[in-house]
């Protein structure tokens, strides 16, 4: 019998750390690995996921001499994903509930917003974040600290 798929809300900084080699990109990779086992896990994203994984390499392109092939490439592997992708839309009012009441922004409110859509724990590599919703009834989990169970053996 197949264990259950890890069952995750990832925000733009997980994403990133996919892709831009940094403090937190193994824990990255070895989550995102998670999308090939049998059964796949569940990422979910809303869709503003992709455009400020979009804005975070335009400011290292800009500000970091990042090559402007890696980004394209980058994006490329970024949008391939197999993301669980949720709009904006649905999240809106939530976001703006959450905002308001943990003096948070919109963006990182409307990922807050899809973990309590979807019952499953928001992963974050934004420390702030994570201290901000520590007292609340939110699950929030800094990716520097996220236990990752490691792929099967056939899977490796």
């Amino acid at each position: 019998m197949k264990g259950l798929p890890l069952r995750y809300v990832v925000d733009a900084g997980v994403g990133v750390s996919l892709v831009i080699t940094g403090q937190f990109s193994n824990q990255a990779q070895a989550l995102f690995a998670h999308l090939t086992t049998n059964p796949p896990a569940q990422l979910y994203v809303p869709d503003l996921f992709y455009i400020e994984c979009t804005n975070v390499l335009w400011k290292q392109l800009r500000w970091a001499g990042y090559p402007t092939l890696q980004a394209r490439g980058d994006l490329k592997n970024i949008s391939a994903l197999a993301l669980r992708n949720v709009s904006t839309a649905e999240l809106m009012v939530g976001a703006f509930e959450i905002a308001a009441a943990h003096n948070i922004s919109a963006y990182d409110a409307c990922y807050v917003a899809l973990s309590q859509q979807v019952r499953a724990p928001l992963i974050t590599a934004d420390a702030k974040l994570v201290r901000t919703l520590a007292q609340t009834h939110y699950k929030v989990e800094w990716l520097g600290a996220l236990n990752i169970p490691p792929l099967p053996d056939a899977q490796k």
